[in-house]
């Protein structure tokens, strides 16, 4: 199954409940970008590559940028459009695959957070991705990148992830690793008319390394300003 299909048939229906509180992780988004001194210093512009509901869109609008929120999946646009309000935050139906694209002009900053980058079909796009974001930054304009390191393969049980549960909702989910991808399993049990219903969808997703991802930026012309593992997802800046 493809990316977008498992989106459209499956996780954007528990997206946002598995997030959890809105509020907090735009909040917890927001601070690290101050602290790092991300903030608008020449046109203004951003990118959020895969923003899904909007939770950094809102945080570097909050913070002063003119952003397009781009993501492939319309439900979680319109989440996003419901909060949007007066932000200056446009919404762009489209791949990321496409940024230079959607960048039109140059940009500040452009952000790809929450796994979404290993939702690449091949490593060769996920080079090419990174390649264009270059292509599309202003001088001293900034990536934001946040993904799992995928180096070490989990086995037997601990393939096993519980993700998030309620009274009405219960998530796991279980990885299989190859060489260069991993297959990820949505397990979810849903209460319906007081039953439990099991639904499962499967994709595949890049096996990102984070020495992989730092060597191509840097090969790119990149400069490092920060790699951090935050929550267990890795947190890269670099600098055009």
């Amino acid at each position: 199954m493809t990316v977008k299909k498992h989106y459209d048939d499956h996780l954007a229906d528990f997206y946002s409940w598995m997030l959890g509180d809105f509020d907090k992780a735009k909040d917890s988004f927001k601070d690290f970008c101050i602290e790092n001194e991300i903030k608008p210093e020449n046109n203004g512009k951003a990118i959020d590559l895969g923003a899904g509901n909007g939770i950094q869109s809102i945080a570097l609008a909050e913070i002063g940028f003119n952003i397009k929120a781009v993501d492939f999946s319309e439900k979680l646009l319109s989440e996003l459009n419901e909060r949007v309000g007066n932000m200056p935050i446009e919404l762009v139906l489209d791949d990321i695959k496409n940024v230079k694209a959607i960048a039109n002009t140059s940009v500040e900053l452009i952000i790809c957070c929450g796994d979404t980058i290993s939702h690449l079909d091949q490593f060769s796009q996920l080079d090419e991705l990174l390649q264009d974001c270059f292509d599309s930054l202003l001088p001293n304009g900034h990536l934001i990148l946040t993904f799992r390191d995928y180096s070490v393969a989990l086995t037997d049980t601990d393939r096993f992830i519980p993700v998030k549960s309620d009274d009405n909702k219960i998530l796991t989910c279980v990885i299989d690793y190859s060489d260069e991808t991993i297959c990820v399993t949505d397990l979810l049990y849903e209460k319906e008319g007081g039953a439990w219903k099991q639904k499962i969808s499967s994709y595949n997703k890049l096996r990102i390394r984070t020495d992989y991802i730092i060597d191509k930026a840097k090969s790119i012309g990149f400069n490092m300003i920060k790699n951090e593992n935050r929550n267990r997802m890795t947190h890269l800046i670099v600098k055009k």
